[in-house]
């Protein structure tokens, strides 16, 4: 999860195991920012669904179009603003939804670019 790409403060709620810090170049498509901190969260399973929700009510619209992913070995949770989509990941055709929504809301492809089983 890109840590500048919040409105809310909502990290706090789950467990961060890792963060990497990357310098702001002219393709990332946010020139106000310096860098992006990703944060590599642990979500118990059980509070995924309730987490992905909160996230997508966190998620800042006033620059750009953002989103934030993460998975498991089963279930991807991809999270924009005010929407959240499940996919199976033993169903790869699932992401053709979600990529075309991204497009759509002003995503580059380069950065829906999904991966499988």
């Amino acid at each position: 999860i890109i840590e500048e790409s919040l409105k809310n403060p909502i990290l706090g709620s789950v467990q961060v195991i890792g963060t990497e810090i990357e310098e702001v170049t002219k393709g990332f498509g946010t020139p106000w920012l310096k860098q992006w901190t990703l944060r590599t969260v642990a979500i118990e399973e059980t509070k995924a669904s309730d987490f992905a929700e909160s996230l997508s009510h966190a998620i800042e619209t006033e620059h750009s179009s953002w989103f934030a992913d993460f998975n498991n070995d089963t279930t991807h949770y991809i999270v924009f603003p005010d929407r959240v989509f499940v996919v199976d990941r033993s169903k790869p055709e699932q992401y053709e939804v979600v990529r075309q929504y991204g497009l759509s809301h002003g995503l580059p492809r380069h950065q829906l670019n999904f991966p499988t089983l």
